[in-house]
């Protein structure tokens, strides 16, 4: 159904809805780079699109075919120059709140395998520290590691962390279910506040939550107390039936509160 005609162009209600689209994307991408240089280079893409469809409009061959390799040469350099700013924009997407939906049974799962493993480090009285990754800043927790890429198991992780396992002084690398890496060795804490008797796993535990948005989960070896860290600051002595919880809140939560 044409809604209106502007000389020999017909308009129909898919058409505006079209162009509502494309306005919103770009104005949405724009928000997103304002201030960088990559808004400028958007600016100048949209142009060539604006100019590459009045010349089809008017039938004008020879600048349609100019700008349409220009269109697709600024697009090439546009992801090459501009890689940081699309990882930026991947990363905030992936933060959505669907997304987040979409995710949320497997990060629940993720937690009810963490909380059994760790009651049986406590029954065992053997210590732990668990790094539950989110989406960024944990690369460089694992540099040091020794990469595993194996399913997540209460098992596995009671076994890393057997005192005579030769990963057990390290961290455990958790994300999307798996566990990405072990042996890990975290950066340490500089907060000068901290409480003196907090010994090194507290410390690495504060040190990661403070350098990435990871949750990380310690079992003394000495008191069979659980702490967990989340960015820099220390909840300690946690009960195995609040652990839940305060993991829920931490974790889950935080995840659909930040899409």
């Amino acid at each position: 159904m044409t809604l209106f005609s502007v000389k020999f162009i017909s308009f129909t209600v898919w058409d505006i809805i079209d162009i509502l689209i494309v306005y919103f994307v770009f104005y949405k991408l724009y928000k997103f780079f304002k201030g960088s240089r990559a808004s400028y280079m958007l600016g100048g893409l949209v142009l060539i699109f604006v100019f590459s469809f009045v010349a089809r409009v008017v039938n004008l061959q020879a600048i349609s075919w100019l700008l349409g390799q220009l269109q697709t040469v600024w697009v090439i350099a546009f992801v090459i120059i501009f890689q940081p700013e699309f990882r930026r924009l991947l990363f905030y997407l992936g933060q959505s709140r669907l997304v987040r939906r979409l995710m949320r049974e497997p990060v629940s799962r993720t937690i009810d395998v963490v909380i059994e493993a760790v009651e049986e480090l406590v029954r065992r009285k053997w210590g732990g520290l668990i790094v539950l990754a989110k989406e960024a800043g944990t690369k460089h927790l694992k540099e040091y590691g020794t990469s595993l890429n194996a399913e997540l198991s209460p098992g596995l992780i009671v076994s890393i962390f057997n005192p005579s396992s030769p990963l057990h002084d390290g961290a455990v690398v958790i994300k999307n279910e798996i566990i990405e890496a072990a042996g890990c060795i975290l950066p340490l804490s500089e907060n000068p506040d901290l409480d003196p008797i907090l010994g090194t796993r507290h410390r690495a535990a504060l040190g990661a939550s403070e350098e990435s948005d990871a949750v990380v989960v310690v079992v003394s070896e000495e008191t069979q107390k659980i702490s967990v860290a989340y960015k820099g600051v220390l909840y300690r002595s946690v009960d195995i039936d609040n652990l839940k919880e305060l993991l829920t809140t931490l974790y889950v939560s935080d995840i659909e509160r930040s899409g």
